[in-house]
C-alpha cells in the first residue's frame, strides 16, 4: 500500500511543509528589514511561530484534500458528485469523504483518541497528587498537564457531540445526507491540525494559565500558550460550521410527515446544541484572539497599565463557556431520552416538554455566565440577578428528570449495556446537578469557588451529561455502524468497574474541597490531612482508566469478531433502525420514507411511526461473518 494514498498522511506532511514555509517567510521578511539576525529569532519570536502555525493549518487542509472541490470551482472546473469519489474500505476513514456517516465515525474515533489522551494527562498529574511533596513532575509541567487535560477533554467532547450529531441526525429525519456535505468534511478535518496545535504547546514549554487562559498570566506565560489559543480558535471554527449544517439539515431536510414535534428527541437536542454553538462560539474565539493580539502586537485589551480590564476577558470567555456546558450535555441528555423508551418498552413521558426543555436550556444558558465571576471583583449589583438566573436553569433540567422517572415508572425494564450507562448517567448527572446550586449561590460560592469541590461538581456534570451517554450511544448504535454487536460481558465489566471508581474519585474531590483544598495546585501541606483522600482518588482514577482500556479493546475487537446484527437489534421505532445495518451509502435513496405516527408510542397496539417503501439493500457487516444475520434480536 502506498502510504501517500491516505489523505491524513498527505495532510500531515503538508502541515509540516506549510509550517516551515510560514516561519521562513516571516524570518526572511524580518531579515530583509534588518530587524534581527536569523539565528536570534527562534524560539522566542511568537510572530514567527503563529504565522508558521497558520500556514501549517492551511497546508494540512490542502494536503488532505478538504479544499479540492472548491478550488476546482474557482477555476471553472466541475467538481464530482459528493459521493462519487470516496475510496472503499477502511481507507475512506483516513481521507476526505462527504458521506455524513463516514464523517460521523471520523468525529467519533477522533473524540475517543482525544478522550484517552486527556485521560492519560489526568492520570499523570493524579499520580503526582497521590502524596504530598513533588515526586516526579516539575511545577511548570504539572500546570501544563492540568491545562491540557481540561482543554483536550473539552475538544474531545465537542468532537464526540459532532460524531453523534453527524451520524444520526440525517438518518433520524429521513435525509440522504447533511445539507452541506463539503462544508461538513471541512468542519471535521480542520479539527485535526487544531488539535495538533493544542498538543504542540508542550514543545514550547507548555502554558501555566489553565484551560481558561485568564490574563494577565496568559499574556505573560510561555509561547506555548499561543498554540493553545490558536488551536482552540480553529476547533471553535469547526464547531460553528458544524452547527450551521445541523440547523439547516434539521429545518430543511425532514421526511414527509415529520413535523418538528414528530422528530426523534435526539434531533431536538442536537438542534438546541447547534443554536448555542452557532451563536456563542465566536465569543471564546474573540477572547483568545484578543490575548493573542496583546502578546503579538502589544495591544492592551486586558492590561490595566494601557487602560484595559482583565475582567472583560472573563465576561467574553464565560459568555461562551457556560452555554458550552450545555453544548456538552444536551446531546447526552438527548441520548438518555432516546434510549429510555426503547429499553422500558413504553412511551416517552412528556415528549413535548422534553423537546421544549432543550430549547429552554439553550436560551437560559446565555443568562448564567457571571456566576463564574462572583469572586472576580465584578459589580456587586450583578451578583443577585445572576444567582437567580443560575437557579432558573435547573427548571428545564428538572423537567427532563421528571420525564425520565415517569418513563421508567411501570415499565418492563431491560438492562443491556446501553441501558446501564443510561441509568448511570442519570444518577451521576443528578448528583452533578445537586452540587451545582451551592456554586451558583453567592454566599456559598465565595467559599467553594476554586476549590476541589468545583472539580468534583464539574466531573459529575460532564460524566453524567456526556461521558456515560456517549458510552451508551456507542454500545447502542454500534450495530447500526458496523453490523455487529459489542461484547455484552466486556461492556458490563466496563460499566461496573468504572462506576464505583468514579464515585470514589469524585467523593474524594468533594471531601478535600470542603476541607479547603484549592484546585490546579501541584502540592499541599501534609499537615492538612489530604494524603489519604488523594491516594484513594488516584487509585480510583487508574481503575477508570483500566475500564476505558477494556472498552477500547471491545470497540476494536467487536468490529471484526462481534456477533452479527444486521437487523433492528433493539426493536426500535426510530427511522435509522428501519434500514439494514450498516446503513446503505445514501441512506434512503430509492426508498420512500413517510412519517405516519408518533415516535415513542412503544407498547401501544397498532401504533406505527414510519413507513418505508422500496427495495431493501443487502446488509454487509464489517469483518468475517460469525453468525446469522439479525442475531441478537
Amino acid at each position: 500500500m502506498n502510504i501517500l494514498s491516505l489523505g491524513i498522511i498527505r495532510g500531515l506532511i503538508a502541515q509540516i511543509i506549510g509550517t516551515i514555509t510560514g516561519m521562513a517567510l516571516v524570518m526572511l521578511i524580518r531579515m530583509a528589514m534588518g530587524l534581527e539576525p536569523l539565528l536570534e529569532i527562534l524560539p522566542r519570536d511568537e510572530p514567527v511561530l503563529v504565522v508558521g502555525a497558520l500556514f501549517g493549518v492551511i497546508g494540512f487542509m490542502i494536503g488532505v484534500g478538504a479544499l479540492s472541490d472548491w478550488w476546482k470551482w474557482t477555476r471553472g472546473t466541475e467538481a464530482p458528485e459528493h459521493h462519487g469519489h470516496d475510496p472503499r474500505g477502511w481507507k475512506r476513514y483516513f481521507g476526505v469523504s462527504y458521506d455524513h456517516k463516514v464523517i460521523g465515525i471520523q468525529y467519533g474515533i477522533t473524540s475517543v483518541v482525544l478522550l484517552a489522551t486527556a485521560g492519560l494527562f489526568a492520570l499523570i498529574f493524579r499520580a503526582e497528587l497521590a502524596r504530598s511533596g513533588m515526586q516526579f513532575l516539575p511545577i511548570t509541567m504539572y500546570n501544563s498537564l492540568i491545562g491540557l487535560h481540561g482543554i483536550v477533554m473539552i475538544a474531545a467532547i465537542l468532537l464526540g457531540v459532532g460524531g453523534m450529531s453527524n451520524y444520526l441526525v440525517p438518518l433520524m429525519i429521513g435525509a440522504s445526507d447533511m445539507a452541506f456535505p463539503r462544508l461538513n468534511a471541512f468542519a471535521y478535518w480542520i479539527n485535526v491540525p487544531g488539535s495538533i496545535l493544542v498538543l504542540s504547546s508542550m514543545l514550547l514549554n507548555g502554558f501555566e494559565s489553565g484551560w481558561t487562559g485568564y490574563p494577565p498570566l496568559s499574556a505573560r506565560t510561555f509561547p506555548g500558550v499561543q498554540m493553545f489559543f490558536l488551536g482552540v480558535y480553529i476547533i471553535g471554527l469547526s464547531s460553528i460550521l458544524g452547527s450551521l449544517n445541523i440547523i439547516v439539515t434539521t429545518v430543511r431536510m425532514r421526511a414527509p410527515g415529520m413535523t418538528m414535534f414528530r422528530i426523534p428527541i435526539f434531533v431536538w437536542a442536537a438542534f438546541a446544541t447547534s443554536l448555542i454553538g452557532f451563536t456563542a462560539t465566536q465569543l471564546i474565539g474573540l477572547s483568545f484572539q484578543m490575548v493573542m493580539f496583546e502578546r503579538l502586537f502589544g495591544m492592551g485589551f486586558f492590561n490595566a497599565d494601557k487602560g484595559g480590564n482583565a475582567i472583560l476577558f472573563q465576561h467574553l470567555f464565560w459568555f461562551y463557556s457556560h452555554p458550552a456546558v450545555y453544548v456538552f450535555i444536551l446531546p447526552g441528555l438527548g441520548v438518555i431520552s432516546e434510549l429510555l423508551p426503547v429499553f422500558v418498552r413504553k412511551p416517552l413521558f412528556g415528549y413535548r416538554w422534553i423537546a421544549m426543555s432543550s430549547m429552554a436550556i439553550a436560551l437560559v444558558g446565555f443568562l448564567v455566565w457571571a456566576h463564574h465571576m462572583f469572586t472576580s471583583g465584578m459589580e456587586e449589583y450583578l451578583r443577585v440577578p445572576f444567582m437567580y438566573t443560575t437557579m432558573l436553569v435547573a427548571v428545564p433540567t428538572g423537567v427532563k428528570f421528571f420525564s425520565w422517572v415517569g418513563t421508567l415508572w411501570g415499565g418492563k425494564i431491560e438492562f443491556p449495556t446501553p441501558m446501564l450507562f443510561v441509568l448511570g448517567g442519570i444518577v451521576v448527572f443528578l448528583f452533578g446537578g445537586l452540587t451545582g446550586p451551592p456554586n451558583g449561590t453567592v454566599s456559598t460560592d465565595l467559599h467553594l469557588h476554586d476549590s476541589y469541590f468545583i472539580v468534583g461538581h464539574f466531573h459529575n456534570t460532564m460524566f453524567g451529561g456526556f461521558v456515560y451517554p456517549f458510552f451508551a450511544a456507542i454500545y447502542y448504535w454500534y450495530p447500526k455502524i458496523t453490523g455487529r454487536r459489542m461484547n455484552e460481558t466486556l461492556g458490563k465489566i466496563h460499566f461496573w468497574l468504572m462506576t464505583p471508581s468514579f464515585w470514589v474519585m469524585t467523593f474524594g474531590m468533594f471531601w478535600v474541597g470542603l476541607l479547603g483544598m484549592r484546585r490546579r495546585i501541584a502540592d499541599y501541606d501534609p499537615a492538612q490531612g489530604f494524603d489519604d483522600a488523594h491516594l484513594v482518588a488516584t487509585i480510583a482514577a487508574f481503575l477508570i482508566g483500566l475500564s476505558v482500556l477494556i472498552f477500547l479493546f471491545n470497540l476494536v475487537h467487536s468490529a471484526r469478531y462481534g456477533e452479527v446484527a444486521t437487523e433492528n437489534v433493539w426493536r426500535s421505532r426510530s427511522p435509522e433502525w428501519q434500514l439494514p445495518s450498516p446503513a446503505p451509502e445514501l441512506n434512503y435513496v430509492g426508498r420512500h420514507l413517510t412519517v405516519t405516527g408518533e415516535p415513542y408510542d412503544y407498547g401501544l397496539p397498532g401504533s406505527t411511526y414510519v413507513s418505508l417503501d422500496g427495495p431493501i439493500p443487502e446488509a454487509k457487516p464489517m469483518g468475517p461473518r460469525l453468525g446469522p444475520a439479525g442475531a441478537g434480536d
